[in-house]
């Protein structure tokens, strides 16, 4: 299995991975690595443990936010989908209801043809 050393907090950290991973592993250790810069630098006074703790809430928080706008999202595309459908069953019957009145039209149209040709003795 191989295995990755990343910096965290400054120190450095021995991980293994699935064949393949370690270019991700490097990055998502560099993403956790610069929020930990970025509170160091909101909160100079706070000792190591703490802002690791800070950021690793921060990066959670971050994945929660995203996670409820990819739901309001699927829940947005499910409705978009039922209103579409919807739309598509009322073309249909539309469309249902233009060929009954067109039939209609014909036949009192051939009706009133029969009613004005002159009778034949």
């Amino acid at each position: 299995m191989p295995q990755v050393t990343v910096d965290i907090g400054g120190r450095p950290y021995r991980l293994a991975c699935n064949p393949g991973e370690e270019a991700h592993l490097e990055g998502l250790a560099k993403t956790v690595e610069g929020k930990i810069g970025e509170m160091r630098g909101a909160f100079r006074e706070i000792d190591d443990q703490r802002i690791v703790v800070m950021a690793a809430l921060s990066l959670a928080d971050e994945l929660f936010e995203a996670r409820r706008k990819a739901e309001a999202g699927a829940a947005t595309a499910d409705n978009l989908s039922r209103e579409t459908a919807s739309r598509v069953e009322a073309q249909a019957r539309i469309e249902a209801l233009e060929a009954a009145i067109a039939e209609s039209a014909a036949r009192v149209e051939a009706l009133t043809d029969n009613l004005n040709s002159p009778m034949e003795d």
